[in-house]
């Protein structure tokens, strides 16, 4: 099952694959400065609190294969974060 969250400014998702892997999710949330993902008994669960305090940062573009996490700008026309 995918994880997914969105908040005012930014939508987040993560593919079933990814979001069902324990080293994923501990390395979501390892990464994340604000806090977005959350390890929830090895499977990704994403903190909807802190959804707006994301940075941009691109670090979770990193973790898992490529393409299984994305990170959607609502505020620039649902356009997907790149690597900054």
């Amino acid at each position: 099952m995918a994880a997914s969250g969105s908040g005012m400014f930014i939508r987040v998702e993560v593919d079933g694959t990814a979001a069902s892997d324990a080293a994923v999710a501990k390395q979501l949330a390892a990464v994340c400065p604000v806090d977005i993902f959350a390890d929830d008994g090895g499977r990704v669960r994403i903190v909807d609190d802190n959804l707006d305090e994301c940075i941009l940062c691109g670090l979770c573009l990193d973790v898992g294969l490529a393409g299984a996490v994305r990170v959607i700008k609502r505020y620039d026309g649902d356009k997907l974060l790149r690597h900054p």
